[in-house]
Formats: structure tokens, sequence, C-alpha cells
């Protein structure tokens, strides 16, 4: 398994990470995976065998129950992993038991952290930006838990490319702690990142973590066109899905990915990991397997390399449609 460093820092993590959102299998998350103990210790221990060194969790999953699952089956090789979680989601039922204050970070953080098992947390991510917290209290807090000993890093997730930029400019200005990672939903489905987000990650030194690189499962080639969708599956009613996009279009980039597999004896599974990982700015691709089956699969992205006339010929088979201003903007770059 190659490694790379986690966005401007000198750690290095595994190109797949390892994403628990199917440990515990509770409340919303039901839907998502119901792994228990037995079986988290096998995969968690196969996916270290398989030289996987970065593990991804959050308070919100499965209410608790994800981190427990994993802090258990981390055990003792802890030491040995970089392990992430994040903070943001509701927690509790009280006003304060959601959001991005002072109060519910740092009792967030505490929580996770005895839930997991553990003294510190390598990468604390804020899920998603909250607008009703001022950032400084946001970044102050997270500073005071680096300072502390208990996070060693922090990242953002799922921010607006002025949320972002605006983040780093107060830690900038004020000496905090900045945000190292931005994980955020990247495949060959949404490319939509790549319209400010990755530009700004390069810039500004940030290593993308993908999640859902398949899709909620789409790009497996469980779903084909004209064929019945598989029952119990995530997108097996079509009018209700977190996730949207153009499945027609999808359609045509996994009939793609087919032909890509072909070539190099693999899956379709395999090869839209695969295309991520030849993307500029993309640190690790987040992986949810639900079994050791698809642990084995996923471990494979890593025994070959799609080559760069393949990522050309998904590249325009995916391409997001140009919006204002960077339709514009390529147009003036012209005339220089």
């Amino acid at each position: 398994m190659k490694t790379r460093f986690l966005g401007n820092t000198g750690v290095r993590v595994s190109e797949l990470c390892f994403g628990a959102m199917t440990f515990g299998g509770k409340g919303y998350w039901k839907n998502i995976g119901q792994v228990e103990q037995k079986e988290a210790d096998e995969i968690v221990n196969m996916a270290i065998e398989g030289g996987i060194n970065f593990f991804d969790t959050a308070d919100v999953y499965s209410e608790g129950r994800s981190e427990e699952i994993l802090g258990k089956a981390l055990g003792n090789k802890r030491k040995d992993i970089v392990l992430a979680t994040k903070v943001r989601g509701r927690t509790g039922a009280g006003p304060n038991d959601v959001g991005l204050s002072r109060k519910h970070i740092i009792d967030s953080c505490n929580g996770s952290l005895k839930r997991l098992g553990t003294e510190y947390i390598d990468l604390y991510h804020v899920h998603s930006f909250d607008p009703r917290t001022p950032l400084d209290e946001t970044l102050r807090a997270l500073d005071d838990l680096v300072r502390e000993g208990k996070v060693r890093y922090i990242g953002a997730s799922n921010f607006m490319g002025w949320q972002l930029m605006k983040a780093l400019a107060i830690s900038e200005k004020q000496n905090l702690e900045k945000f190292v990672t931005l994980q955020a939903f990247y495949s060959l489905i949404a490319r939509d990142l790549e319209n400010e987000l990755v530009p700004l990650s390069l810039d500004q030194k940030l290593g993308i973590l993908t999640w859902s690189p398949l899709g909620g499962g789409f790009l497996t080639g469980k779903y084909r066109r004209g064929k019945p969708r598989p029952e119990g599956a995530r997108r097996s009613n079509p009018t209700d899905q977190f996730l949207q996009f153009d499945e027609e279009k999808g359609f045509d980039i996994v009939d793609e990915l087919e032909k890509t597999a072909r070539n190099h004896g693999a899956t379709i599974t395999q090869s839209a990991l695969n295309y991520l990982l030849r993307k500029p700015g993309v640190t690790s691709v987040i992986i949810g397997a639900k079994n050791k089956e698809q642990l084995a699969d996923n471990l494979k992205t890593m025994d070959w390399e799609m080559t760069a006339e393949e990522v050309s010929r998904l590249d325009e088979l995916s391409k997001p449609p140009r919006v204002y201003p960077y339709w514009m903007l390529e147009r003036m770059s012209l005339d220089r």
C-alpha cells in the first residue's frame, strides 16, 4: 500500500482510508451498514494487514456506536494508525448538542475520546460549516484542543470555497491551527469539487479526502441501464436519494469503467477508486466496505494503475457542466 503526505504535514497515510460508517447500524445509519463488533474486528485487522493505516469515523455515525466499535477493533494497534473523527452533528436533544460552538466542540471531543478509547485524535474534522457560530470561536476551540494534546491536526468537511478560505485566513491572521485537509464528496459522478475546491486545496496545500467515491454504490456496477435495481440497496428507490446526480450519464460512466477494468483484469469498483487516485490533490480515498469480500476487492485497487489515456476518456465522459464564472474565466485566460 502506497502512502501520501496528509496535506502540508509530515504525516503519511495510506492511499485508501477505511471509513467506519458501516459500523453499528443504529438509527439513520441502519441502511448504510450493520457491522457489529466481531465482524468489525476481522475487517479492521484485514485492512491493517492490507496496508491501511488511516481510519475515519464520526460522532454521529450510528449515534456514537461506530466510534465505540472502531476503538475496540483497533485495540493495541491504535498507536500504529492515523485516526480521524468528526464534530458538528446533533449528539443529543439539548439546544447546545449540535453545531460548532466552543461548548459543543469540547463536549463532543471528550465524548469521542471516551468512545474511541484513546487519549488523542489524529485528525479532527468539522463535519460541515456552521452558519450560526462565528468561525473565530470554532477555530479557537479547535486550536485549544490541539494545544491540550487531545487533537493533533484539524480538517474541514463539506465547506464552500469561500467558507474554507475565510477559515484559513482567520487562522493565519490569529496564529491558530489551520485546517490541513478537506473531506468532500468527489467521484466520477460528482466532480463539482474541481470548479473551486480542488484549485483552492492545491493552492493552500490541503489534502483532499474523498467520501462516497463509489457514489453510494452506483459505481460498483450493481446498477445498470435497463436492468432491475438490487433489492435493499441504497439506490433501490430512485426517487428517494441522498446523493443527487444524472443516472443516465452515470450508466455511461459505468460502461466505460467496465472497459477499463477488463484491460487490467480488475473490477468496476477498483476502476472507480483507481481513477480518483490519479486526480490532483487527492491524498486518500475513503472506502466503506461492509464485509471482508468488499474490502478484499477494494484492496486490489492498489495492484494496478489506470493509464493517462483511460483517465482522459473518463474525464471527458464525466465532465461537469461549466457554470459561471468558470467558463468566463477560462475564455478570458485564452486572451493572455
